[in-house]
Formats: structure tokens, C-alpha cells, sequence
């Protein structure tokens, strides 16, 4: 219906391809990543790439866009003719992009609803293209909301780190316990909780039982699913990346949709080079 016209809203930290940003026709709010020269807007200003020509010497901070972007992006929204707004958001345990979002005042006539995905990355990202998917059905604007919201559990990211110390350091280490040391090579496959926290999903002894458990734990989360669609996102490990998403669609073989890539830049300060992260999405 002409006043319902409904459009997504995502945060860069929600890793949506730009492909599939622009077949959705989606709206982008980017991260802001802070060197001593200056402000750079996440995959916008700055590539994953040029993020680790700097590292390890060099590691910005990041932060949350500021109110004003988030404003003029939603009035361009309403001058493009959009009359609701589904905000989805990576997950209010990891980011203030939940609050940030909320605290926007719709311009006459527009209605915003947030979505608080509970998780990062691509694992947010499906939240955001399963509302597309929903608004390209026909479906009403609370009932996108509605099902998005009760949806967010249906997408696990198992992410597999080459080191925590990128973590550690940005903070965001949450329920992660600490590693049993670098002599054991004791590697973790990390996830969101239920409260959108990160926690230990599982250890294994070195790289190659890390990335199997983690495959082996994305295949027990997509059981029984007759639909699905599948990730394997990387920093600065493509070929290791492409090995893997090989493996994971001789597991699981039919998805709707495979999303691959780097992550963002600003994802790229609080992990490090060097993760893999492998996901699903149960579809209703």
C-alpha cells in the first residue's frame, strides 16, 4: 500500500554486502573509524585492507556515528518517498547502535521500529535481509517487524578467531574466557548469546579442529531446517575462507542464499586479521 512504503535500515557493522544492499534497495548508517589524521567512515572512507597495512602498530578506535548522520539518512529516506523504517541494528550487549537508532525522531508521518538482532556481522545482516525479503512479499509493516524480532535466534555466527588479543583490547571480550595459553594453541569458536553477549561456543586444539568444530556446529544449528541460507565470512583470509565454504555446502548443500566476503573495516580493529566466521540462517 502507498502509505506503508517500507524500507530497511542497516548499520555497516551488520556486514550486508553493498550487492545486496543495493538489490534491496537498503539504507546504510557506517561505523566511524578515529586515526590520529582523522574520522573515516566504515567501507565507505576506508577498506578492510588498508585497515591492515596498519596493524598491529597502528589500531584506530571506532564509534558510533553521530546523531545527525542517522537523522539525515532518515529524512533522505522520507524525501525518497518511505513512509516506515525497520532499523536493524547489531546487538545493543555489543554496540550503543540499538540506543542510537531509538533516539532518532521520525520526521511527520514516518514510523521507525529498531530491531536488536542480539547478534554482529552477517549474523545481523540476515535479520536485515529477511525484512527486505518480507517487504518484497507484500507483508505489512508490523508484521516484517514482528517476525524479524521473533526471528533473531534463527541466525548463528560461529566465529573463529586467530587471536583474542584485538578483542581484549576494544573491550568487547564479554563471557570470552581467557585462553589456556599460546604453548597449547588452544583456539575458541566464539557466538552470541541469548543476551547478545559474546561467549566460548566451543575450544579446539589448533586451526584446522577450530574450523571443523565450527562447521560441524553450523550443520547441528541448520538440522532439520528445510530452508536456510549460509556465510562464511573472513579478515584477510580469503583462500582459507573459500576452503571452508566448500566444506560447509557439501554439509548443508541447498541454501536460498550464500553471503561471502570481508568483513568491515570497522569489524577488522576489534578482531584482528586472520577470523573466519561461518553462519546460518534458519528461514521461516
Amino acid at each position: 500500500m502507498a502509505a506503508e512504503k517500507i524500507a530497511v535500515l542497516v548499520d555497516s557493522c551488520s556486514d550486508v554486502p553493498p550487492e545486496l544492499r543495493l538489490r534491496h534497495h537498503m539504507y546504510l548508517v557506517p561505523q566511524l573509524l578515529i586515526y590520529p589524521e582523522g574520522e573515516f567512515r566504515d567501507g565507505v572512507d576506508i577498506t578492510p585492507g588498508e585497515v591492515y597495512s596498519r596493524m598491529p602498530g597502528e589500531i584506530p578506535s571506532t564509534s558510533l556515528p553521530g546523531l545527525a548522520a542517522v537523522t539525515d539518512t532518515i529524512h533522505q529516506m522520507r524525501h525518497d518517498g518511505y513512509t516506515r523504517v525497520v532499523a536493524v541494528a547489531i546487538s545493543s550487549g555489543l554496540s550503543g547502535t540499538c540506543n542510537l537508532f531509538s533516539l532518532v525522531p521520525p520526521p511527520m508521518g514516518m514510523r521507525i521500529e529498531v530491531v536488536d538482532t542480539l547478534n554482529i556481522g552477517i549474523g545481523s545482516g540476515f535479520v536485515a535481509l529477511l525484512a527486505a525479503r518480507l517487504i518484497e512479499e507484500g507483508r505489512g509493516f508490523d508484521e516484517v517487524v514482528r517476525i524479524c524480532r521473533e526471528h533473531v535466534r534463527d541466525s548463528k555466527l560461529f566465529i573463529c578467531f586467530n587471536t583474542l588479543d584485538y578483542l581484549r583490547r576494544g573491550g568487547r571480550i564479554g563471557r570470552v574466557a581467557g585462553m589456556l595459553g599460546s604453548m597449547l594453541d588452544i583456539k575458541p569458536i566464539v557466538s552470541c548469546d541469548e543476551r547478545g553477549v559474546y561467549y566460548t561456543a566451543a575450544k579446539a586444539r589448533g586451526r584446522k579442529k577450530q574450523l571443523r568444530t565450527a562447521l560441524r556446529m553450523a550443520e547441528e544449528f541448520a538440522a532439520g531446517t528445510p530452508r536456510y541460507n549460509l556465510t562464511v565470512m573472513h579478515a584477510d583470509a580469503a583462500e582459507e575462507a573459500a576452503e571452508v565454504l566448500s566444506r560447509l555446502t557439501e554439509k548443508l548443500p541447498a541454501p536460498e542464499l550464500v553471503v561471502t566476503g570481508e568483513i568491515s573495516p570497522a569489524l577488522v580493529v576489534h578482531t584482528g586479521p586472520g577470523l573466519i566466521g561461518i553462519g546460518v540462517q534458519r528461514l521461516p
